[in-house]
């Protein structure tokens, strides 16, 4: 506009088969729409030649017109009905179609009333034309580049989210993870800047911050790619072929005493209790293999199994319980051994490997330490590196917040049943106030959210 010396522009950019308005300015109305992010808000234009604007780009040749009123080549009927809306009078016009490099169609620019030296309306000379073709020209240019940015953005972030679909997939106790945690990120997030705002403060996430911080949370789970899956599976303390042995185990008791019992060796009161000694050792493991947590009397009697023995086909005498069974048996709560969860803990150690691979831009810098450190506590307790305090940002406290809530109120995981919102909020007071684990501050504001609703 101010290169053509006229009193308003308007952008419009191809959208399948309609020009949809983009930027539209008018000095003379005062006006100033689009070029923020958000679309004037006026219906499309149909590619139709009766509309000058789309047959610029139909025909792919600059239209210029004296004036529009006294024009009979072309129709303008929507440019003065828009004259009658906004008691606005559209003299000359000039409208030139955009091209990309490839010579695809992107758009028109459309310039409305020149002005002369005098600032009255005039027409639009030909070396305006020209200097509109070049500005036509580079503004394609530009459009495409921000077209091919966008373009690799939503790429990488599709394949962030198909890869975090993946990893959740591989295990049915992990299925929806990663998406409600986003779900719920995105919502706090929001809540702390309108919070900010109501406040008269500064926003503390930008658009690009928050973006980052998704980023992380769709990412944080990456290690578990190679996290084996009898551990990330395991619903029981007992693996499949443990309990198997277990039950083979005590089948073979029972029947090696009836055949004791047959050939007199053991008297009937001695085979009776043989008998309803694997019954009670089977009912007792059936029940200490799923439950939530191990209580003493249970321990008692697997201590007490242990303890009990019997004679085996190789003549040696072995335990009712294996070493293995036991030390998974004795486990107080959850389903894995230590071994077991410092494997499943390897997985922030991998996925701060895996992601160190990738080039992260300017804007994402922070991904792979926001991503790898949401397995620590603010007081010292957390892993792989036992990070206190200060060392953890607040990103991370927010991810490691997210991450506890939703593993608390998840009903799909497999060593525990699914807390109510209420008990894991409970929970996550009592880590934050009286464990100092968990940001106080930051906790309260994601009580008061309520963002996973």
């Amino acid at each position: 506009m101010e290169l053509t010396r006229c009193d308003g522009g308007t952008l419009y950019l191809l959208d399948e088969d309609c020009l949809r308005f983009k930027i539209m300015r008018n000095n003379t109305l005062g006006t100033s729409e689009g070029g923020d992010g958000r679309d004037p808000g006026l219906p499309p234009v149909p590619l139709d030649r009766k509309h000058v604007c789309a047959l610029s780009l139909i025909e792919d040749r600059v239209i210029r017109v004296e004036d529009v009123r006294k024009c009979r080549e072309y129709d303008f009927s929507g440019p003065i009905e828009y004259d009658a809306i906004f008691r606005y009078h559209t003299q000359s016009m000039l409208v030139v179609p955009m091209r990309n490099r490839e010579g695809a169609k992107i758009g028109v620019l459309q310039m409305i009333n020149a002005l002369d030296e005098e600032g009255k309306v005039c027409a639009f000379s030909e070396d305006m034309v020209l200097l509109a073709e070049s500005v036509a020209s580079q503004a394609a240019i530009t459009i495409q580049n921000v077209r091919y940015i966008q373009m690799i953005k939503d790429l990488f972030r599709s394949f962030v989210r198909v890869l975090s679909s993946a990893i959740d997939k591989r295990t049915p106790y992990n299925g929806n993870h990663t998406r409600h945690m986003a779900s719920c990120g995105e919502k706090f997030i929001d809540f702390l800047n309108r919070q900010a705002r109501d406040e008269g403060k500064e926003e503390p996430f930008s658009r690009e911050h928050r973006e980052e911080i998704l980023m992380s949370i769709w990412l944080h789970d990456i290690g578990k790619l190679v996290t084996p899956l009898e551990v990330m599976n395991k619903e029981y303390r007992l693996r499949p072929e443990q309990y198997q042995n277990f039950c083979h185990r005590m089948e073979t008791i029972r029947l090696t005493a009836k055949i004791e019992h047959l050939h007199g060796s053991l008297t009937d009161e001695e085979y009776e209790k043989m008998v309803s000694g694997t019954r009670e050792a089977f009912a007792l493991v059936e029940e200490a293999k799923k439950a939530e947590r191990i209580t003493d009397s249970m321990l008692a009697g697997i201590q007490d199994l242990r303890t009990r023995t019997y004679t085996g086909e190789d003549g040696l005498i072995h335990s009712w319980l294996s070493d293995d069974e036991y030390e998974m048996l004795s486990i107080r709560g959850g389903t894995l051994s230590p071994q077991e969860r410092k494997i499943m803990a390897e997985h922030v150690v991998v996925t701060d490997k895996l992601l160190s691979q990738i080039r992260f831009s300017p804007e994402l810098s922070h991904v792979r330490q926001w991503a790898a450190d949401h397995h620590e506590f603010l007081n010292g307790s957390g892993y792989p590196h036992g990070k206190r305090g200060q060392e953890i940002p607040m990103e991370v406290r927010i991810i490691t917040i997210l991450d506890i809530f939703d593993a608390l109120v998840a009903s799909d995981r497999p060593y525990k049943a699914g807390k109510t919102v209420e008990e894991a909020l409970e929970i996550l007071k009592e880590m934050a106030e009286n464990q100092g684990k968990l940001d106080p501050e930051l906790t309260r504001q994601f009580i008061a959210s309520r963002c996973w609703q």
